[in-house]
């Protein structure tokens, strides 16, 4: 079935309206009829089976007729620090992390970056992320959106660790652990990490040495040299596979 991300005040006892492009999307481009059923999350982790009674113009109407908890998101919470790149590659990194199982998104600006200052990311471009991300969630079958920050400097991002279990940093550099062998040395019970991914020429080294002495650990993905928007989504799914229970 469809899946469409609501506000929770929309639920209003058994019943729900859809409006604007979700409606639009419900009657012109699924072509749906009333008896149709269709999947409304209310992005708390609940997910709620809804059969069409009523499609109009400006408006879709439904009864509510199932509820159950979403099984669908990790129990691994990753917090991806994605520095900030070419606008086709940093959209297809929130896309693609999100249906693998990334929960948080922080947009970073590192000193190899496209974009020098965390102003430039205008609320234009943060509402089209948070689209991609929407989009992406009810197509990969997630209960809830992954949260997207505001933009900040990697400086920044440094001071703020204290939450995760765990913080990676991809590096190119040799003669470091490969990401499989941090993963199963470390603790069974990890259940938020902290990923650092650079932009298309890496972080510096004096990035990684800072982060270094901020506890993160450098990890590589191997032998070949990745591009950052593949190293993102690879690094994502290989924790979520390893750790996710």
């Amino acid at each position: 079935m469809h899946r469409f991300f609501v506000s929770p005040d929309i639920l209003h006892g058994g019943r729900i309206i859809l409006g604007g492009s979700q409606a639009h999307q419900i009657r012109d481009v699924l072509r749906m009829k009333s008896g149709d059923k269709i999947i409304i999350l209310d992005n708390t982790g609940y997910e709620y089976t809804v059969s069409l009674t009523k499609i109009e113009r400006q408006e879709v109407i439904g009864e509510v007729i199932g509820k159950s908890k979403s099984d669908c998101e990790p129990n691994v919470q990753i917090t991806l620090y994605q520095s900030l790149l070419a606008r086709e590659k940093f959209e297809l990194v929130l896309q693609k992390c999100t249906e693998v199982g990334v929960c948080r998104f922080v947009p970073v600006v590192t000193q190899r970056s496209i974009v020098r200052r965390t102003e430039s990311v205008t609320a234009k471009k943060m509402s089209r992320w948070q689209s991609i991300i929407t989009e992406a969630a009810e197509q990969s079958c997630r209960g809830r959106i992954p949260i997207l920050e505001n933009p900040l400097n990697f400086s920044d991002v440094l001071t703020g660790l204290d939450d995760f279990d765990c913080s990676l940093i991809g590096s190119a550099q040799i003669n470091i652990p490969v990401l499989r062998e941090i993963i199963k040395a470390g603790d069974s019970k990890i259940e938020k990490i902290a990923l650092f991914i650079g932009p298309e020429g890496g972080f510096t080294e004096k990035e990684i040495a800072d982060a270094g002495g901020r506890g993160i650990m450098a990890f590589s993905l191997g032998k070949r040299i990745l591009r950052t928007e593949t190293a993102a989504v690879i690094a994502s799914a290989l924790i979520l596979y390893e750790l996710d229970r």
